[in-house]
């Protein structure tokens, strides 16, 4: 999902063919790190503890015989958001461009979690719908920033971010709780600096986004049309 090009003025559909030694000094390759990294430590990190987080939040209001059986089902829901989130949302980035999406997957999933601490815990669904997106979108992201040039050893470096990722969310949320518990915090509260952390992080990753910028000219790789023109043997150096 989301292979063709951004449309709407998305303005970064720039770079046809960048070496991954391009992206990595790029300051675009940061940026489109720290936004992806922010997107998955975010949903990870309610994926992981989602039968906990269901319990706590719904202990006074759920039947102790039931409990254990509703957090199963939530669980399933969030997968499922997770499975539809990829394919609806990322799709949406073909008409509303790349970074237009993950204004949305970042800006907007903030909300979610302020609306967890203060109404419960069913804007989870929400989250992990953009989890999923994120992940589906960013390959087309990269491929409008830096082209389909060894796009795989691209994506594969930003993949790397994204596996720091998913195990800080589950860390951060479960050392935070379990360090409440300690403290003889019980319920929602458990989770509400956790909560806090990941909106900001959230937050980092829209800055981020927005210092995402097209790659320049001169790093980009000559194509076969420039090969043709200019013969001379430092017509495919790199730069």
């Amino acid at each position: 999902m989301g292979a063709r090009p951004a449309a709407h003025g998305d303005a970064h559909q720039q770079c046809e063919t960048c070496r991954p030694g391009t992206r990595s000094r790029h300051p675009s390759s940061g940026c489109s790190g720290s936004c992806s990294a922010s997107n998955v430590t975010a949903g990870i990190g309610i994926l992981e503890k989602a039968s906990p987080i269901f319990q706590d939040f719904s202990r006074d209001s759920t039947p102790a015989e039931t409990l254990a059986a509703a957090a199963g089902g939530f669980v399933a829901i969030l997968s499922l958001a997770n499975a539809l989130g990829r394919l609806g949302w990322s799709s949406l980035s073909d008409v509303l461009g790349r970074k237009n999406m993950y204004r949305i997957y970042l800006g907007v999933g903030a909300l979610p979690y302020l609306a967890i601490m203060v109404a419960g815990n069913d804007c989870a669904i929400l989250i992990l719908s953009f989890y999923g997106a994120g992940s589906a979108t960013i390959p087309a992201y990269l491929r409008d920033l830096f082209g389909t040039y060894q796009f795989g050893a691209i994506h594969g470096r930003l993949l790397t971010a994204r596996s720091t990722a998913g195990v800080l969310g589950p860390v951060i949320v479960n050392a935070i709780a379990d360090a409440q518990k300690a403290a003889g915090v019980t319920g929602p509260a458990l989770y509400t600096l956790s909560f806090s952390i990941m909106i900001g992080l959230l937050l980092v990753g829209f800055v981020c986004n927005e210092l995402i910028r097209p790659v320049n000219e001169k790093y980009h790789e000559p194509t076969t049309t420039d090969r043709a023109a200019d013969p001379s043997p430092t017509a495919g150096a790199q730069s």
